[in-house]
Parts: structure tokens; sequence; C-alpha cells
């Protein structure tokens, strides 16, 4: 279960060039980062990223031994073990959160999985969120060519589109189009020259079990707003061939997003009993499922669940409901996964009428 006393763990994400560095050069100097470890990871025998952070040497943790995704993960198990415990120790001064950077070409759901589920991190760190940056002016062409892109989209929580200043202003539009039709749920944020405000980066709050109820429900009546959107609503910015031409680099991805909204209440036993069966059934392809759930056994205290492919992380159950709308919502990000497979799921295993279950347009 999630405490309060964890650390949260931000993953700065993005594809090769998409500025990266540029942001996290800016984001260490702001006074909002006082007091934060940057774990910066460098790809390759000679590392370079690193010379260009400002960014004094206790505050700066190294991985230069490979990929995150690879051979890296026990280095950033070790590397966040040893910072937690010089911290508890004082032979470091004492830190606050942790930001990851990963490499252009990493799959972010790795250092997801590892913050989940490493006993030597799990009980220490909790993630933040996941926060990608996108190239303005490469960014179509980067999604199109490269799966890992349109992957670290999907699992962002916020996105960070840089560049806009080079970019022309219709490609800017049909971009923003393509990245809703990615990740409906991210907010996106336009940047020049990496200059983002912290608050746009941290404290993304819906892995904190001291979030306020409201703060995690209005995301949720927001996310299931956007999810369920209609292609011609959600792109409404887009026109003619382009519009076409850019949605379709989405679905080649095999990526889509649609929400589920539940009248009734679900037994909390079932509800687990679904989560597990559907991950072990298509958990490859559930790059992220976002929940609050109305639990029978406690009607008073909303319980947020969030997975990452096959992993799910612990449950939060909030103080209460900041509203009478008690409905459970779900948002799913997936690829390949028809809604009708989630549905008829939830009503077999998690024990759902398939009457309490609201559908509308992905």
């Amino acid at each position: 279960m999630a405490t309060a006393d964890q650390i949260p763990v931000t993953v700065l994400t993005g594809f090769l060039g998409s500025g990266k560095t540029t942001v996290l050069n800016h984001l260490l100097r702001q006074p909002e980062l006082n007091g934060v470890v940057a774990i910066i990871n460098e790809f390759g025998e000679v590392a370079l990223d690193h010379l260009l952070v400002e960014s004094s040497e206790d505050r700066l943790a190294l991985l230069d031994n490979g990929c995150i995704c690879c051979s890296v993960r026990e280095d950033l198990i070790e590397t966040l073990a040893d910072l937690a415990s010089r911290r508890a120790d004082g032979t470091i001064p004492p830190f606050h959160r942790v930001l990851v950077e990963t490499t252009g070409l990493a799959d972010p759901v790795p250092v997801l999985h590892t913050l989940m589920t490493a006993p030597d991190v799990a009980g220490r760190y909790r993630i933040d969120g996941v926060v990608a940056t996108v190239d303005a002016v490469n960014g179509a062409h980067t999604l199109a060519a490269y799966g890992e892109a349109v992957r670290q989209i999907a699992v962002a929580d916020r996105l960070l589109v840089t560049k806009t200043d080079l970019a022309a202003g219709d490609a800017l539009v049909r971009l923003d189009a393509q990245l809703a039709a990615i990740n409906p749920v991210a907010t996106r944020s336009h940047v020049r020259n990496g200059i983002v405000d912290p608050a746009k980066v941290l404290d993304a709050g819906l892995f904190d079990p001291a979030a306020r109820s409201a703060d995690v429900v209005r995301w949720f009546d927001l996310a299931s707003e956007a999810a369920n959107a209609p292609h011609h609503h959600r792109d409404h910015h887009c026109e003619g061939e382009a519009c076409g031409h850019h949605s379709h680099h989405a679905h080649d991805a095999g990526v889509s997003s649609y929400s589920l909204v539940i009248d009734e209440p679900i037994q909390h036993e079932a509800f687990a009993r679904w989560l597990d069966y559907v991950a072990a059934l298509r958990g490859e392809d559930l790059l992220r499922l976002k929940a609050i759930v109305h639990v029978a056994e406690q009607p008073d205290a909303p319980m947020v669940v969030h997975g990452v492919q096959h992993v799910l992380h612990p449950p939060i159950t909030l103080a209460g409901w900041p509203s009478a709308d008690r409905r459970s919502r779900l948002v799913f990000i997936v690829r390949g996964i028809p809604r009708r497979i989630i549905e008829n799921t939830l009503c077999k295993f998690a024990a759902v009428s398939r009457a309490a279950i609201q559908r509308s347009a992905a």
C-alpha cells in the first residue's frame, strides 16, 4: 500500500532530440527543484548529456551502462536504494523528490515496473507521474516511424511539446490532434527553449495517497470526457486530408483509448480478480489503466487503481467522495484491445451487470 512518506519520482521521457535535456536544464535551475535528485540515463560507452546539465554532483546520479529498459534497470534499483539509504543516514543532503530522465530510445514502462515492484525501491518511492517531450518539428514523422515514441506518449500523464517556435502553425495543430488521438487524457503544454513551469511537470498527484479527493475525482471527470469524445470533436482543430492522415498513424500504432462509467458498486474481491485476469490475458497491451472505483465494502472511501501493462500499482484509498457522484470510472489506453473485451470480462469476472456500464463513442 502506498504511503505518504514515500519519495515521489517523476519520469521524464521523450524520443531522441525531443528536448529532454534542455527541459531538465531549465528545471534544475528553478527554486522548486531544490532538494531534487536527477538521475540521468546514458546510452553508449561515452556519456555526453550530463556535461550539459547544470547541477551539482550531490544532486546528480549518472547511469552509463546502457539503456534503462534493459541492463541499467538493475543499476537504477541500486542507485535508488543507495540514495534512500544515504538520505536516511545523513551522508547526503536530504532530498524530497527524484527526477529520472530516460534515453530517447527507452520504453518508460520498465522504469514504472521497477518503481512498482522492486523490493528495495517500491517501499521507499512512489511514482508521481510520467512526463514526455515531443518535438513539434519532427514529432509527426517520429510517431509514424518509431513505436517507442508512440509508447512514450501513450503512458505519459503530461506532454511537453517542444520547439514550438520552430514549427509551422498548421503542423503544430495537426500534431496536437495526433497526440490527442494517442493519449487524450494527458495534459499538453507548448514549450519554447525548454522553459516550462515546474508545476506542469511535478506533482501529478494521482499516485499520491495524500492527494485531495476532489483533485483526483476532477481528473477522472476530465479524463472520461476526453477519452469518450468522438474523434471529430477531439480533433476539431484538424481539417481535411491532413486530419485523416495523422489519425491513421495513431491507429497504425494500434494505440487507442476509451473509458467506462459503472453505475453500481463493485465487490473488491471480484474487481481484483478481474484485474488479475486482464493483466494475465492482455497485460502487454494494457499500456495504462487508471480507475476510481466505488467498492461495495467501503462505499464512503473510493479506491484509485493504476496499472502499467501487467503490473498494478498498490491501490490508494481516498478519504471520501467530494460529491454525490459515486460512480466508478475506468480509463484505458490500450494497444489492440477492443472495448467489448473489457466489458465482457468485467461482467464475467467482476460481476458487473451489463446494464450498469455506460457506453459512449471513443
